[in-house]
């Protein structure tokens, strides 16, 4: 499986972005997938998880300004982002935690 993560860029604070995770392989529908970010010195952080049922669970940080969904007939996976602040800054990653599959990172910058 190959996850291919799109959607960062530059945004002023207060704006909107949304990543899109796209999954290659046949059992999507089936795995859970999350989101993490990482800023510069810091530690990966979880942001958001949805199961494969669609339960999802934000760290609350992100609460209510987050939206993560997934569209199971395309393989993607997205992370709307709402209301961005400047220390949403990271390099945002999906991953696949059932079989602990990383994508690659997109680059989320808010300035303020």
């Amino acid at each position: 499986v190959q996850l291919q993560a799109s959607g960062g860029g530059l945004v002023q604070a207060g704006g909107s972005l949304r990543l899109s995770c796209a999954a290659s392989g046949s059992i999507f529908r089936f795995i859970s997938m999350a989101w993490y970010r990482q800023a510069p010195g810091n530690q990966r952080e979880l942001v958001a998880t949805i199961t494969n049922s669609g339960i999802t669970n934000y760290t609350n940080s992100v609460k209510g300004r987050f939206t993560i969904s997934r569209d199971n007939a395309k393989k993607t996976v997205y992370l709307q982002m709402n209301t961005l602040q400047p220390e949403d800054t990271a390099v945002y990653y999906c991953r696949d935690t059932s079989r602990n599959v990383w994508g690659q990172g997109t680059q989320v910058t808010v300035s303020s």
